[in-house]
């Protein structure tokens, strides 16, 4: 393209929001901001109640629309349909990260008419009753897409919904820029807090949700005790578990071989990556799509144990490659899985080699970045 190519991002939040969505929705809006010839502005809606904010986060024009409240998981915002009408007109390509049911309300009454870009993060799996109102929406969304984007195959493949537009549907998978996470200052921040200092550190983090399966990890620990006993269990993060997560290994006895360590900052969770022997992601549902912490681990050489869900969690990490695939919601398939690793350093060893070298090649961000833009930019029509 000879003109500025204008690319209207669409999320439900953004940076200091946190997520796995939000973190790829700040890449987007960054990175492609930074190619000559394009500009970006990024909509979304604001975390909390209030009116409508304009700002620059960074090198990347964010407007938060003005939110009354959350509801299932979703804002609702009367500004943010009307932004979108306004800030379309003078896109050439609208990105839309789904699931955002507003969004997919928003683009229905806007009108617009030009290049649609759908990047379909996972299906919405829990919100039963949100799903009777919103599926006409979001099949209109679907119809409309010019693109639909999943990181893996396995999430057209998992979907309730996206069989009958694979034609439309493309891989660009979720990318990582290797030199933020290698260059940090080593610090065996999870050694120091051993309890016994010949055991094999497992690591998990995320939010503590029911989709994430951090009672089946406990479980995994509280049901084998000697199968386990040369290996003690790391947690970081918050969540509406919390309290009865650690009751429950309070219960099963595992004060000295399970560590909560709530919310870790950036540098203190990728030490904690660099630091651990085995990383676990244990989620039971495919409300896990993805599972980017699994690129996190892989980067620092790290074999994963993921499970085998309809999703493309198993995806990332291959079974019998860069780690173990165990069958979801088993505590005993998962203990099994984390003896053999722990119980095997070489084995250990060669899954973390594959690992690294496997987001070296399939999930460099700046190659995921040129793909999106080439995506974005085909068939656009100059004035």
């Amino acid at each position: 393209m000879s003109k500025k190519l204008r690319v209207l991002e669409v999320n439900k939040a953004y940076f200091p929001h946190t997520g796995g969505i939000e973190t790829l929705v700040r890449q987007y809006s960054e990175e492609l901001g930074e190619i000559s010839g394009v500009s970006v502005r990024t909509l979304v809606c604001r975390d909390d109640r209030g009116g409508t904010i304009r700002e620059k986060v960074g090198n990347v024009k964010v407007i938060r629309s003005g939110s009354l409240g959350t509801y299932f998981s979703c804002p609702l915002s009367l500004s943010f349909v009307r932004l979108f009408r306004k800030l379309s007109k003078k896109a050439d390509a609208v990105h839309i990260n789904v699931p955002f049911p507003l969004a997919d309300a928003a683009l229905l009454l806007s009108g617009y008419k030009g290049k649609v870009v759908v990047s379909w993060h996972s299906d919405i799996v829990k919100q039963k009753k949100l799903m009777l109102f919103y599926k006409p929406f979001m099949n209109y969304l679907l119809k409309r897409a010019d693109v639909i984007l999943t990181a893996t195959e396995g999430h057209v493949d998992g979907s309730d919904y996206l069989p009958k537009y694979r034609e439309k549907c493309r891989i660009l998978p979720y990318g990582l820029t290797s030199d933020e996470y290698l260059n940090i200052k080593r610090e065996p921040f999870l050694t120091e807090k051993l309890n016994n200092k010949n055991s094999v550190k497992v690591f998990f983090t995320g939010r503590l949700v029911y989709y994430k399966g951090v009672d089946v990890l406990l479980s995994a620990f509280g049901e084998n005790p000697e199968k386990l006993k040369n290996c003690e269990l790391f947690i970081a993060g918050t969540g509406e578990l919390e309290e009865s997560l650690k009751a429950y290994a309070e219960k099963c006895g595992l004060g000295e071989r399970v560590h909560f360590l709530g919310f870790l900052p950036d540098e203190q969770l990728k030490q904690a990556y660099a630091d651990c022997d085995i990383f676990v992601l244990p989620s039971v549902v495919k409300s896990e799509a993805f599972g980017i912490v699994q690129l996190e681990a892989m980067i620092y050489g790290k074999p994963v144990i993921n499970t085998d869900l309809p999703s493309g969690v198993p995806y990332v990490s291959l079974h019998g490659k860069t780690g173990l695939t165990v069958p979801p919601s088993d505590s005993e398939s998962l203990a099994d899985a984390v003896k053999l690793l722990a119980d095997n350093a070489d084995l250990r060893r060669e899954y973390g080699k594959n690992a690294r070298e496997r987001v070296l090649s399939e999930f460099s961000e700046k190659d995921v970045i040129t793909r999106l833009y080439g995506i974005l930019s085909e068939n656009i029509v100059e004035d």
